[in-house]
């Protein structure tokens, strides 16, 4: 195959069919992830064959765990795929809102209006959901995608990728609006991300590696994080239980996603009380602890924690632990260490958790609660396309929003200026 021939093809595709997205209805967009939905459900045993097959074979290749487990479909993560494309299709249509409507002093009418990005290329890497994910915010948003999934999961995507296009033909909506890459060729990547006649923004998808190399070598404008290093933070006026509770999820719920918390900052008045209990929880659960030398003389069976860990973004059952004085070295820490990813306190005073939610400057900011909620489809997004960390455009979980922009538009009645 000539990469680059195919590449450009997909590419001159994408973008006539972004023209079509642009201007389609809300209801045919809406048919279309209806469609997309019962296609899912219908080829469940298809799907789960297709997974079969790339999981395997990253066994055979000795990934990671981490990476399996992100490649790994189930009955139960199908259903929700289907279901994220549901709740996309129950979404309001941002494409054409118009906000903002004033009139100025000249008599014309000023406001703003919200279009799709136009083409949007998402390179990723083990997660199938992505393509289901990512194939209905871009159909909904009014965009045309571009997916180029990881060779491990190349059986996967282009499963789901035959359901979203039986959804798409059958809303009377170009196919070519959402293209699967067909070549495991990495150079398909490295063309893609300079295809800028033809793709307006990259979303990345993957490990720091993956990423770092999107963003150093695109010609596109790209968004992205690079990881994920989140906190929670156990504060002396916290409900322990609750805190309990939170810590548990926050790490063991699932070990290899961006938002599972890799550092766990406890209050020194209550450390003793909360860290036994968590403990227990932790070493039933086989995950390696590592803290800092207050901790360490706490609970026997913790490692030492070098300054390299509280930069690491684990993924893997392994959990660094620091006491400290108050919040403002709880926040410093953060700030110090974090990646602004997602990261939570918890506590029963107000005060200390507004200023929390006010200096810490992440993407998403939790007051009791886990931060495996920073999610889409938890957030109410109905699936998100990736989490960004930067602070241009958009933050956080995107959704349909995130795939929109914004044009200033004009009404008036002949004014002329003076």
């Amino acid at each position: 195959m000539d990469i680059q021939s195919y590449m450009h093809s997909v590419g001159r595709a994408a973008r006539t069919a972004s023209r079509a997205m642009a201007k389609a209805e809300t209801g045919a967009k809406n048919d279309a992830l209806m469609a997309m939905a019962r296609a899912v459900e219908r080829d469940i045993a298809r799907l789960l064959d297709a997974n079969r097959k790339d999981v395997d074979a990253a066994r055979a290749k000795e990934l990671d765990a981490a990476m399996v487990d992100r490649l790994t479909l189930t009955p139960k993560s199908v259903a929700a795929m289907a279901e994220g494309l549901r709740q996309i299709a129950q979404l309001p249509d941002p494409v054409g809102e118009i906000s903002g409507m004033s009139y100025q002093p000249s008599g014309i009418q000023v406001g703003r209006m919200r279009v799709p990005l136009g083409v949007i290329g998402i390179i990723y890497e083990a997660r199938p959901n992505v393509t289901a994910d990512a194939a209905g915010l871009c159909v909904k948003s009014g965009n045309a995608a571009i997916l180029r999934g990881g060779s491990e999961a190349i059986h996967s995507n282009q499963a789901v990728g035959a359901c979203v296009h039986e959804g798409l033909k059958a809303a009377g909506l170009p196919e070519t609006a959402v293209q699967v890459i067909e070549t495991t060729d990495r150079a398909a990547v490295g063309e893609l991300i300079t295809m800028k006649d033809y793709v307006d923004i990259i979303v990345p998808r993957g490990g720091k590696g993956l990423i770092e190399r999107i963003s150093s070598e695109s010609r596109i404008p790209v968004l992205k994080h690079l990881d994920g290093v989140c906190h929670v933070y156990i504060d002396d006026k916290a409900d322990l239980d609750k805190a309990i509770r939170i810590a548990d999820n926050a790490k063991t719920q699932r070990y290899g996603t961006c938002n599972t918390m890799e550092t766990l900052l406890v209050h020194k008045d209550i450390a003793a009380r909360v860290l036994a209990p968590l403990a227990r929880i932790y070493l039933d659960k086989g995950v390696e602890l590592r803290g800092d030398d207050a901790a360490r003389t706490l609970i026997a069976q913790m490692k030492p924690a070098t300054e390299e860990d509280w930069y690491t973004e684990y993924l893997a059952p392994v959990l660094s632990i620091r006491i400290v004085d108050d919040l403002d070295q709880a926040i410093e820490h953060i700030t110090i260490y974090g990646s602004q990813h997602t990261d939570a306190i918890v506590t029963e005073d107000i005060t200390r958790a507004r200023r929390f939610l006010r200096e810490v400057d992440s993407a998403s900011v939790m007051v009791n609660a886990s931060t495996r909620f920073a999610d889409g489809f938890e957030f109410g997004l109905g699936a998100e396309i990736g989490i960004s960390t930067d602070k241009l455009h958009a933050r956080g979980p995107v959704g349909l929003e995130g795939l929109t922009s914004l044009k200033f538009i004009v009404l008036g009645d002949g004014q002329i200026r003076q």
